[in-house]
């Protein structure tokens, strides 16, 4: 049998609170985030491991608060003045000047910042002695690694998103197993559609076994 070309569809992204999951691992989060502009000198940083919804929650705020969102690698201050602004991966690499006035406007009127980042600010490079203790000072939100209520959320998500409907006893069996982060959910599930088509046969336990256990493992994981 000729076998059929997948036409993956993409779909635009959306970054709609509704199609965010919340679970005990990022409430903490979504509470502070919720509580905008009350934040202490008009700033906050969201923090947490990559592929924890940190771009989708800043998306929806900036989109909230109708804020600039800045390159980190590039900062303009001209956008910055007289509104919030969004700066994403502070971490990861930006003018410790910039930054510096960044948090200053951030409590001006009209003003506001959201910074993301992989760890939190203690851990940051900041050249300046000014600028670290802004960064020590600044109102922090942790989003932490996907519990099983998120991770089992955004399964069914991205299930949902290629129109398949699995059995209720794949989500236990693939928690279990599963890395714990968003884009191994999303790959998986990927692997899961692209071998229910190319082997046709329905999404399953058994399939979702075949595709996660190495052929090498003996043992009977259909018990327990």
């Amino acid at each position: 049998m000729t076998r059929q070309l997948r036409l993956e569809l993409r779909r635009p992204v959306s970054y709609a609170r509704e199609h965010f999951v919340a679970g005990p691992s990022n409430a903490q989060a979504l509470a502070i985030l919720d509580v905008w502009p009350t934040w202490p000198g008009g700033a906050l940083v969201l923090f947490g491991p990559t592929g924890v919804g940190k771009t989708h929650l800043a998306r929806h705020w900036a989109e909230r608060a109708n804020a600039a969102i800045v390159d980190r690698e590039d900062p303009q201050l001209a956008e910055a003045i007289g509104r919030p602004v969004l700066v994403e991966d502070v971490d990861q690499g930006i003018d410790g000047e910039a930054l510096f006035h960044l948090i200053n406007m951030a409590g001006r009127e009209g003003g506001g910042l959201l910074l993301t980042a992989r760890q939190a600010p203690a851990g940051w490079n900041a050249d300046l002695p000014d600028l670290r203790s802004r960064l020590n000072a600044l109102l922090v939100a942790e989003i932490e690694a996907p519990d099983d209520e998120v991770l089992e959320g955004v399964l069914r998500k991205f299930f949902r998103e290629r129109s398949i409907r699995p059995p209720r006893e794949i989500f236990p069996y693939l928690l279990r197993r599963m890395e714990r982060s968003i884009p191994a959910a999303r790959e998986i599930v990927k692997q899961l559609d692209e071998a229910a088509d190319d082997l046709q046969r329905p999404v399953s336990r058994a399939l979702a076994r075949q595709v996660l256990e190495d052929d090498r493992e003996n043992l009977d994981l259909f018990e327990g």
